[in-house]
């Protein structure tokens, strides 16, 4: 694969510290959730993923929904990222949670949201390497 765009981001400190990308647009306080821990007092891994999974797939959906002539630019993906022990290590688990809009009916919304799957990069990454789960409302 050629890349178009390259994206760079530097993380210090791992989960107790500080991201930012290279063009200065993204700079996040990390903290591990209570859940893991921490303090809470910042944002963590498993959302910025959860955010960067749902934009994109939302992406995928409006170009799928295009080719097919089918306006789903009002759809609403919310990311859901798991973590949890796995082994000896930590794994990751995905929801995603596809709100189409009341114009495109279910059978429609559903093949669509099937092909966004298939082109969606996100998807495309982890598919085979962790659960990801969809889920069309």
């Amino acid at each position: 694969m050629d890349a178009i765009y390259t994206a760079v981001a530097t993380a210090t400190h791992g989960r107790d510290g500080r991201a930012y990308s290279s063009d200065g647009k993204l700079d996040v306080q990390l903290a591990p959730p209570v859940e893991l821990g921490g303090n809470g007092q910042g944002t963590n891994p498993e959302q910025l993923f959860a955010a960067g999974y749902a934009a994109c797939f939302a992406s995928a959906l409006g170009l799928v929904g295009r080719a097919a002539k089918v306006d789903v630019s009002e759809a609403a993906v919310t990311g859901e990222v798991g973590i949890g022990k796995q082994g000896e290590g930590f794994g990751l688990k995905v929801t995603l949670r596809v709100e189409l809009p009341d114009s495109v009916d279910q059978a429609t919304g559903r093949g669509l949201v099937e092909q966004a799957h298939q082109v969606c990069p996100y998807s495309n990454a982890t598919r085979g390497n962790i659960e990801v789960n969809i889920v069309v409302e």
